[in-house]
């Protein structure tokens, strides 16, 4: 990771805060701490470069959902809430206030490390290339748009999601098991053959260049794109 993402955990339990921090900073990322709602909204008013907030709904002198609904009145920042609460009330909440995951405790800190970067991929660090091209393939993450050979090709969500991680990791064999951890967030727990039916249908939506997703048999898949189809698509065959 060139830049450090800054992330603020918010918990008024030491340990917790203590066990997001060391899977948060194995990953690369520097970590503030805050111990209740006032002092994270101190550190945050305070550093304008933080990149997501991880953040316990119980707390002390302010709760999450205050704390949500301060911050929403002046930025943006993604925001997963953190809950012993399952109540559907409570989640119907936070997603009016603006937050964009919500996860229950207890919970496994690799999923929670999961969604912190698929949610990253989705804003921040993805402002800079929204735009991938693969031959005769553009896929416009801001817009969420594709187009094939100029015309444009109606995807759903996952199939989208699906096609952009193929042309991220072009030309390298990836498994089924690494598809699913990484397209479907850690938190499909079904069969992995629900990759081989998003792959059928995207291939048939993408017509003659689906076969730009390469079958590994018994393992997975691969995206390469035909370098001839390259270099007609970006003009520099004359």
């Amino acid at each position: 990771m060139e830049t450090t993402i800054k992330i603020l955990v918010v918990d008024d339990e030491s340990r917790m805060r203590k066990l997001v921090r060391d899977f948060l900073v194995k990953k690369g990322y520097e970590v503030l701490e805050a111990a209740d709602g006032e002092e994270a909204l101190d550190l945050f008013y305070a550093d304008k470069d933080i990149s997501l907030i991880i953040l316990d709904v119980m707390m002390p002198k302010m709760n999450g959902f205050e704390v949500c609904r301060e911050i929403r009145e002046h930025s943006k920042v993604p925001i997963i809430m953190l809950t012993a609460k399952s109540a559907e009330s409570d989640e119907l909440n936070g997603f009016e206030l603006g937050v964009d995951e919500y996860i229950s405790k207890p919970f496994s800190p690799k999923i929670l490390v999961a969604r912190v970067e698929a949610i990253l991929r989705r804003t921040n660090q993805l402002e800079e290339n929204q735009i991938l091209t693969a031959g005769a393939i553009r896929v416009d993450r801001a817009a969420h748009i594709v187009t094939i050979d100029g015309e444009r090709v109606e995807l759903s969500y996952k199939e989208f999601e699906l096609l952009t991680y193929f042309m991220e990791n072009a030309g390298l064999a990836l498994s089924r098991e690494k598809i699913l951890n990484s397209v479907w967030n850690y938190d499909y727990f079904g069969d992995a053959r629900t990759i081989d039916t998003h792959v059928k249908k995207l291939r048939s939506k993408m017509g003659k260049h689906g076969d730009c997703i390469k079958t590994i048999w018994g393992m997975g898949y691969k995206f390469e794109v035909n370098e001839n189809e390259s270099r007609k698509a970006d003009g520099s065959d004359k």
